[in-house]
């Protein structure tokens, strides 16, 4: 029996410290919970402390049952102070030099990239030299195969990103989430032309050779640009308990659905309501009903 293969969430693994109490998070291990939850072989790759908050993460990534390869540094576990503002918006207080700024990249480490389907990453956990080079292997590792998706969530997180960073994974990837807010941020970098955010997403996906872009705009909405279409849906109206963790949950159901074999606008839809139904809950994990597991 083939290896079932990998779908990886890879980078930061840390706590969440929300006002209603501290919950596990990061959005690569955000995103391999939820593909899991698809049935797919999630995997969160990052590195914990040899702390009490390092073993809370093992017990707590064991009771969620989702898999991880996790090394365990001389460093303190991840901790983030989250505060949410009156519409549920999440404010980070991100601390540094913690674990997952010095994932090592390992022999075992590569024999996962070998076995990947899928991998999702960002900006953030690259802010340190240790972890941005782990990552940059890691995607070097891949199979060179047009199958395999490298979904760059850029999750730009001032001040820990660079043009430098940005400039090596969207050359590494061949799928860009961006929203609103992070667009302009690449207009600026790339000396786009002031038109609108859909052709702007377009000249990103010629310039940098991408299958997808997929831009969201909050409850403004979102789209999914490739060469032959966009796909447009419109952000249900929910009752928001917190939005920590939806933009997450978007992209793993939308990357479970498309390796799935659905359709953009089917992988689309579903990725909308899962993101709906997230900001209805507390933190970034919540078990998702089977409506929407189809």
């Amino acid at each position: 029996m083939e290896k079932k293969r990998y779908v990886v969430g890879l980078g930061e693994l840390l706590w969440d410290l929300l006002p209603a109490g501290k919950r596990l998070g990061g959005a690569p291990a955000n995103f391999a919970y939820h593909v899991s939850q698809f049935g797919l072989n999630g995997l969160a790759v990052s590195a914990i402390g040899q702390d009490d908050l390092g073993e809370e993460a093992i017990q707590e990534l064991e009771r969620k049952q989702l898999s991880a390869y996790l090394e365990r540094v001389e460093y303190p576990t991840g901790r983030v102070n989250v505060q949410l503002d009156e519409a549920g918006i999440p404010l980070y207080d991100i601390q540094q030099n913690v674990a997952w700024d010095n994932i090592p990249f390992t022999e075992e480490l590569r024999e996962i990239a070998e076995n990947t389907q899928a991998v999702c990453f960002g900006s953030l956990a690259q802010r340190s030299p240790q972890s941005r080079i782990a990552i940059q292997a890691f995607l070097a590792s891949l199979p060179v195969d047009d199958d395999v998706l490298r979904i760059y969530d850029i999750n730009l997180r001032t001040p820990f990103y660079s043009k430098e960073v940005v400039d090596l994974s969207l050359s590494a990837a061949n799928i860009l989430k961006v929203n609103d807010e992070e667009l302009p941020v690449l207009a600026n970098y790339y000396n786009l032309p002031v038109t609108s955010p859909l052709e702007q997403c377009e000249l990103l996906r010629q310039r940098f050779d991408l299958r997808l872009v997929i831009y969201t705009c909050g409850a403004e909405g979102s789209y999914v640009i490739s060469e032959e279409s966009v796909s447009s849906q419109s952000t249900p109206k929910v009752s928001v308990v917190d939005t920590v963790g939806a933009g997450d949950s978007f992209t793993a159901s939308f990357c479970a659905a498309f390796i799935k074999g659905l359709s953009i606008p089917e992988a689309h839809a579903i990725a909308v309501k899962v993101a709906a139904f997230v900001c209805t809950q507390q933190g970034a994990m919540p078990i998702l009903p089977d409506d929407l597991l189809g």
